[in-house]
């Protein structure tokens, strides 16, 4: 019987051993959805972070026209779609997206509208597949419309469509419409097809102005035709100056496209005495743009135009050139040709570290703050400090999402987290720590930081498509830039960069998910880095640090933290001295592998000790009040 007590007691203690380590186990494994799952298991991704072998995504090929005259309004379009199914699925059907339809009454919006916001939506006026006219029935005030496809297409198969439509061109400007009367910025203008991808099929999610965008990499020819003595600055390369252009003005747009100072290629006086275009009643600007994800314009017949260039790539010494159109009385504005050599040069070769992967981008004054593929539209401000860091922020969106092909609808923090990261690295550079540090805890930390209100709370892997509010835009920005931050001080910046860049290098191009960043950083950096994964972005977790002890020897002071809102935060332990003098000891998230709820920091002293603090910086403590020891 002892021999018997004796070998079941062994059994039962290894049953409970292997228990806890596959519960352990399943603790680090990061959840799931059933959708993504299948991808994994049909190879179309792979578990180290990979594309995997079977991995697909469609394209197509848009030729565009679209005829403006303002102050009319109407916009008036045709386009040719070549749509390539590159997907193992036959398809029944194609979706297509009609975003300005959310101007339409009765739209599903977010924010109210007001009257001048309103127009009648996307008119679809001639609809053919395959050169043979199809029937378009109205989508009502919807902004995805389903529509049968009369032969199904098959698997390496494609399809020819061809649309003529109209809108009118929204009075009140958002992330489109009238900057003025004889102003518009042209975004989300043409009809197209939706993205059919591996995990999820067609993306028929409705835009609701608050989430944003997710598209194919697509190849653009886009033809804008204006009167005369209008300027149209675009997505892509200009592949007509001399057609558009007087002469003069051709040459100054090609000398800035090989120089690092300022050329005015149209100043107030040139347009105002309306001799820059080409003098036909009608121009037509032409405009290419090879695997991008969208394009958008603006056309004016008063803004002027700033611009030059900027190395950004040293290996190859490849320049971008840099563009801004505004008015002329925007005083920040003839800066912003400055301010956006500086961001590309930055983010080129700093973080992400990445060449700007495109020949240009332009900014454009209007109202949005909002960026499109080689396209910004900021508002003008009275401080410069300030409109810099907002045309920085869209800048950044050229990597996240354009060049990584985000989904921004479901998974925005893939995209605004990842901007709003490298807008405070950045701002570092520009601005000092401090400064950088106050500014990103006033605009990004301390509003939900300190609310205690649920939707606060909410995952960060939240779909964003069924969020709004508060929990949609913290998610989005404040609190998964810090979470990319905290990864930051984990890894150390070598083995961040390093897995950052095997992470871009992978995926651009391509449609990653988040399990594939999540992976992919894992294997990366040599790191199961689940843990870390689990407890910013599938938790209810928040900052909030608390000292519980402090124990003083002769020479050492031993500090018990224990974590109440559970984030791995970074902060820096601050002890002050007698006579005055601090000493700052940072601790890393590393600090909580082994142990999230509480940790113990013991640290040298070699004077008397007048207080301990916890400091988050932009790690920002939901409850300061429990963050410093003061000796008795």
């Amino acid at each position: 019987m002892l021999a018997l007590t004796i070998t079941f007691s062994r059994k039962l203690a290894l049953l409970c051993s292997l228990i806890l380590c596959i519960e352990a186990l399943q603790a680090q494994s990061l959840y799931m959805p059933r959708n993504i799952k299948q991808a994994y298991q049909k190879g179309t991704r792979s578990m180290d972070g990979k594309p995997g072998k079977h991995y697909w995504q469609n394209v197509a090929r848009y030729n565009l026209t679209v005829t403006a005259t303002p102050p009319n309004r109407t916009v008036r379009g045709t386009e040719e779609i070549t749509y390539i199914n590159n997907s193992p699925d036959t398809l029944r059907l194609l979706v297509f997206k009609l975003f300005l339809n959310s101007h339409k009454p009765g739209a599903i919006r977010q924010t109210p509208a007001s009257q001048e916001y309103l127009t009648s939506g996307v008119h679809i006026d001639k609809y053919t597949e395959n050169s043979t006219p199809k029937t378009w029935q109205d989508a009502g005030s919807l902004t995805t419309k389903r529509v049968a496809l009369t032969k199904p297409l098959l698997p390496r198969d494609s399809v020819k469509l061809a649309i003529d439509w109209h809108f009118d061109v929204s009075q009140e400007s958002n992330r489109e419409g009238a900057l003025d009367s004889t102003t518009f910025f042209l975004a989300y203008f043409y009809p197209r097809i939706a993205v059919y991808d591996d995990y999820n099929g067609w993306d028929r999610t409705d835009f609701t102005e608050a989430q944003e965008f997710y598209n194919d990499f697509n190849d653009y020819t886009l033809t804008v035709n204006v009167p005369k003595n209008y300027l149209v600055w675009s997505t892509g390369e200009l592949l007509n100056a001399s057609d558009v252009l007087q002469p003069t003005f051709v040459q100054r747009l090609q000398e800035s496209m090989q120089t690092d100072a300022l050329i005015h290629v149209a100043t107030l006086d040139d347009v105002t005495a309306g001799g820059v275009t080409q003098q036909q009643d009608m121009n037509s600007w032409k405009w290419k743009a090879i695997n991008v994800p969208d394009v958008a314009l603006c056309i004016s017949d008063h803004y002027v135009w700033d611009a030059s260039s900027v190395v950004v790539d040293k290996a190859t010494s490849r320049r971008a050139s840099v563009q801004a159109a505004f008015l002329d009385n925007a005083r920040d504005f003839h800066q912003m040709v400055g301010f956006g050599q500086h961001a590309l040069d930055w983010f080129s070769n700093n973080w992400p570290g990445v060449p700007y992967p495109y020949s240009k981008t332009t900014i454009v004054q209007g109202f949005a703050d909002m960026e499109y593929p080689m396209m910004v539209n900021d508002a003008t401000t009275q401080d410069l400090n300030f409109s810099r860091f907002v045309a920085e922020h869209e800048i950044a969106h050229t990597w996240f999402p354009f060049y990584m092909g985000i989904n921004e609808t479901r998974y925005g923090f893939m995209d605004e987290g990842w901007a709003t990261a490298l807008e405070y690295l950045i701002s570092q550079a520009d601005l000092g720590n401090e400064t950088a540090t106050r500014n990103f805890q006033q605009f990004r930390v301390s509003f939900w930081s300190k609310d205690p209100s649920a939707e606060e709370d909410i995952p960060i892997i939240t779909p964003a498509n069924i969020l709004s509010g508060a929990a949609l835009g913290n998610n989005e920005y404040g609190k998964a830039a810090i979470g990319y931050l905290a990864l930051k001080e984990l890894l150390g910046d070598a083995v961040f960069r390093k897995s950052l860049h095997e992470f871009m290098e992978r995926w651009h191009g391509k449609h990653p998910t988040p399990w594939d960043m999540f992976y992919s950083f894992s294997s990366a950096s040599g790191q199961d880095l689940n843990w870390f994964w689990n407890n910013w972005f599938f938790s209810n977790n928040y900052i909030d640090f608390a000292i519980k002890q402090v124990s003083i020897a002769s020479t050492k002071c031993t500090v018990s933290i224990q974590n109440i809102g559970g984030y791995v935060a970074p902060m820096d332990v601050v002890l002050t001295f007698d006579d005055g003098t601090r000493e700052t000891f940072h601790q890393t998230p590393a600090l909580w592998k082994t142990n999230q709820q509480q940790a113990t920091v013991t640290l040298p002293v070699h004077k008397k000790l007048q207080t301990v603090t916890l400091e988050g910086g932009i790690f920002m403590d939901a409850d300061p009040s429990n963050n410093t020891w003061k000796t008795k």
